[in-house]
């Protein structure tokens, strides 16, 4: 199996980002927690230290299931501005492959006019960066190939809708009833 592919920056939100990590290793899907920083070692924002699997550079993006950004500020604007990730979400958003963000991170795609058309969701107050989407206010929402979460609060949902795009519903069914999600369908 492909791998999924969460992308570190100096500011992430760590609810986000371990949850998401966390929850697709529950659900035995290869994932990799990528740093952008050139380093393994990335700081939260709310400074927790996590030592990332692999750096940007070293990525093969050919085996990617899913490019996923967790959100966290300044780490989405970290995001933003890492030349190299916007080249390759503008081609895997292109090939109509999976992509996913959360809280501030969808900002990302739509800055990069990945949300042409789509329904996205985002951290109250981004809105205006969600260039072509038509707005919505659920905890997480696939539109196309895209995934979007709302904040830390919808972590768990957004992860979980990751791993219905990647192992089928039941698989995900199964894992949030094992983790007394209520909130998932």
């Amino acid at each position: 199996m492909k791998k999924a592919f969460v992308h570190f920056a100096q500011g992430f939100e760590e609810i986000e980002a371990l949850t998401i990590v966390d929850v697709l290793r529950r659900a035995e899907i290869p994932t990799e927690m990528v740093s952008v920083t050139g380093q393994r070692q990335v700081t939260g924002a709310h400074g927790i230290k996590i030592t990332a699997d692999i750096v940007f550079e070293d990525v093969n993006y050919e085996e990617s299931a899913m490019v996923i950004l967790p959100g966290g500020m300044p780490g989405s604007k970290n995001l933003l501005d890492h030349a190299g990730l916007a080249e390759v979400i503008k081609k895997k958003a292109a090939a109509s492959e999976p992509l996913a963000a959360i809280c501030a991170a969808p900002m990302v795609f739509g800055e990069l006019g990945v949300l042409q058309g789509k329904e996205a969701v985002c951290y109250p107050g981004f809105e205006s960066h969600l260039k072509g989407a038509t707005v919505k206010d659920d905890l997480s929402l696939r539109s196309g190939n895209v995934i979007t979460g709302r904040g830390p609060g919808a972590a768990l949902n957004f992860a979980l809708e990751i791993v219905e795009v990647l192992k089928g519903k039941d698989a995900a069914n199964a894992l949030a009833h094992g983790m007394i999600v209520k909130t998932w369908n």
